[in-house]
């Protein structure tokens, strides 16, 4: 089944879940359908290629050295902001620029992973909430809902460990998860992702070709 574009516009398309969800797989696998089908398409994850970006990369990668982990998540939730600014608008590979001359964006991760991973009470919440408000939902979601316990499974399997992998915070990530979709009003597909990346990846082409 080919997705039409009719409208001559490409598509903002987000991938989101908590780490070993196989957001990047499931990347992918679309971007392959969609040039197989001769459509233009970039995965463009978050954190960006910008200097931000790089930036964000090397504090995921590293030991927090806050005295206190909701001094860490302000931290980044600033900087996941910026960054995410950047990722929008600017005009060399911006996602607004890209969506403009008929390419599809497929991201992994956007302003949700920020509210998911950056906070924990609902004044942390809302501090999240309020850094992201001004930037646009996509075209579509896409949430890959996975147990902790089978995502870090996936995990252990890499050979390092971002700051965030840990039982205790995929737990909260994967209530904040469930927590923003239940408020959530615009289009998304949530799938199990226990189950085979062909089965997931032919879940979302049918949802895409069903909302185009």
């Amino acid at each position: 089944m080919i997705i039409n574009t009719v409208e001559k516009q490409g598509y903002f398309i987000v991938l989101e879940g908590i780490d070993g969800a196989g957001s990047t797989t499931q990347a992918d696998l679309l971007q392959d359908y969609f040039l197989k089908n001769e459509e233009k398409v970039i995965i463009s994850p978050e954190p960006s290629n910008g200097k931000i970006g790089k930036l964000l990369r090397e504090f995921l990668a590293n030991q927090n050295l806050f005295s206190h982990q909701d001094l860490y998540d302000q931290q980044m939730a600033y900087l996941f902001a910026a960054d995410r600014h950047y990722h929008l608008y600017n005009n060399l590979d911006g996602v607004k620029k890209l969506t403009s001359e008929n390419t599809h964006v497929i991201t992994t991760r956007y302003y949700f992973s920020s509210l998911a991973y950056n906070a924990k009470t609902e004044k942390e919440f809302e501090f999240v909430s309020f850094l992201n408000k001004d930037f646009p939902p996509p075209d579509f979601l896409i949430y890959l809902d996975i147990p902790v316990d089978i995502a870090l499974k996936r995990i252990l399997d890499r050979t390092t460990l971002e700051t965030y992998e840990t039982k205790e915070k995929l737990t909260q990530v994967k209530a904040n998860f469930d927590k923003i979709l239940v408020n959530y009003s615009h289009k998304y597909l949530q799938i199990d992702a226990t189950k085979t990346k062909e089965k997931i990846h032919r879940e979302i082409v049918d949802f895409l070709s069903l909302n185009l």
